[in-house]
């Protein structure tokens, strides 16, 4: 017996283990080259081919790892990476967020791997390059289960305004900060501007930090009692503000079609004087870039620390991996290196981009025909080159920015729906129906609040609430608030 135990012991070390408990570091213990499959969201390229052959002679010189890339367009990737978790497939990375390959769920239904000893071990360089509130906010429970991009920290809603109608109207667009102070410019454009329409369609700004994504009720204040889980939709904040929104409607200040409209206000079209976007810094100078005039814009509060706004953008490693030592030195390397971080998001200098003074670039007509990549989803944004009209201090303001941002009372907490599915499953149907026309304006919220508020109750808000605030006080205590 004692000899198999001993047999089986040296044949583990010879094939190499492929439990994620054992040593998966293939490329540590030997020559072979390791290759990582990576799933990331992001329409697919005609030139990724060309350009990863290139970012994999630099990784295998590196780390002795290549990358198979695979790019799943947007509309495809939440069903997509569902169907490659449901059947175990083995692969190494994932981009995962709060709004796509949903990041807490998966992590609590162990599709992720816990990264807090890979992190320590395979990624400090990393670890000390990205701001400690995003690994922090990130984690479930203690646990981080993927890598959160270094970027803007805090989500800051802003009114952004079309500054050619501004300057035309001679408006003062500096003391807007809410939406009840846009009335009289609103009125002057309604007047004057025909062919505009004053507000672009947008949900009514509304100051919490919700539970869940969307229009669903459930969130905590961000001051008075911020212990305490809130309905959203009995909170007076709320009548206060639909109130405006549909006073707004009723003067045609927004589109009668409002509740059912597709329309993206594509920022080219130049029809509308108003909307609501979040912010960044330098965030107008990119709007204005893709528009092709100036856009400005005034904040609606102070920049917020928000689970969504800490998960907007991560890499994890898979539960399936059977390389992840090698997967963690792979993103340490992505989040460290300007050379690899620039190569897999801007291209091949001299076919599609190129460096014009002072280091920075501008990008040829390949990178936008072929090599169009989400730049926010592959990660640390602030080792990227600056455009050649990007402010000399972009990432400096990016750093201060996350400097003063706020972190929000419930950062850190992760609510687990299962105990309610049922419930929160009908509650959703319920808000999909009402909160639409609700929070663009199109209907009288004193009216439809009431009728909306005896749905959520019956369709079982109060032990979704219950539940919420018994596991955030459970998290406070584990915490020791």
């Amino acid at each position: 017996m004692m000899f198999f135990m001993v047999l089986l012991g040296v044949t583990g070390l010879i094939t190499g283990c492929s439990n994620n408990e054992e040593s998966n570091a293939q490329g540590e213990n030997s020559d072979e080259t390791v290759e990582l499959k990576w799933y990331l969201i992001g329409t697919p390229q005609p030139d990724t081919e060309k350009v990863m052959e290139e970012v994999n002679e630099y990784t295998k010189e590196k780390i002795n790892a290549t990358i198979d890339l695979n790019l799943i367009d947007w509309g495809d990737y939440d069903e997509r990476m569902q169907v490659i978790t449901a059947s175990a497939e083995e692969y190494d990375i994932a981009f995962t967020s709060s709004w796509a390959n949903n990041y807490s769920l998966n992590a609590r239904k162990g599709a992720f791997l816990e990264l807090n000893d890979l992190l320590d071990e395979h990624g400090k360089e990393m670890k000390e390059a990205i701001n400690p509130q995003f690994i922090e906010g990130a984690k479930i429970d203690g646990s981080l289960y993927a890598i959160p991009t270094n970027k803007e920290l805090g989500q800051q809603a802003v009114l952004s305004f079309n500054n050619e109608l501004v300057e035309k109207h001679n408006l003062d667009v500096s003391d807007v900060n809410s939406i009840e102070d846009l009335e009289p410019l609103l009125e002057v454009i309604k007047q004057n501007e025909p062919d505009v329409t004053p507000i672009a369609t947008f949900d009514a700004y509304l100051p919490f930090d919700f539970i869940l994504q969307g229009e669903m009720p459930f969130a905590f204040r961000l001051d008075g009692n911020t212990d305490e889980v809130v309905n959203v939709y009995e909170e007076d904040v709320t009548m206060d503000t639909l109130k405006t929104m549909h006073d707004y409607y009723q003067k045609g200040y927004i589109r009668s079609d409002a509740a059912t409209s597709t329309d993206s206000w594509p920022l080219e079209v130049a029809n509308w004087f108003v909307r609501k976007e979040l912010y960044q810094p330098y965030a107008e100078k990119v709007w204005s870039r893709s528009a092709g005039y100036e856009i400005v814009a005034q904040p609606l509060h102070e920049p917020y620390i928000f689970n969504g706004s800490v998960t907007g953008s991560m890499q994890a490693i898979s539960a399936t991996s059977q390389n992840p030592e090698k997967a963690m030195e792979f993103l340490n390397l992505l989040n460290t290196d300007p050379y690899l971080r620039n190569l897999l998001d801007k291209g091949i200098e001299g076919e599609h981009y190129e460096e014009v003074e002072d280091g920075k670039i501008k990008d040829l007509p390949a990178r936008v025909e072929k090599f169009n990549m989400p730049s926010f989803a592959i990660g640390n944004q602030l080792i990227l080159k600056l455009y050649e009209d990007d402010p000399e201090d972009k990432w400096e303001a990016f750093e201060e920015f996350n400097d003063k941002s706020i972190p929000s009372p419930a950062l850190g907490f992760y609510f687990d729906t299962n105990p309610v599915r049922t419930e929160i499953a009908a509650i959703s149907n319920v808000t999909s129906e009402y909160a639409p026309a609700l929070l663009k304006g199109a209907v009288d919220p004193e009216e439809y609040l009431p009728k909306f508020n005896d749905k959520l109750y019956e369709a079982g808000l109060q032990k979704v609430l219950d539940e919420i605030q018994k596991q955030y006080d459970e998290w406070k205590k584990q915490h020791g608030e």
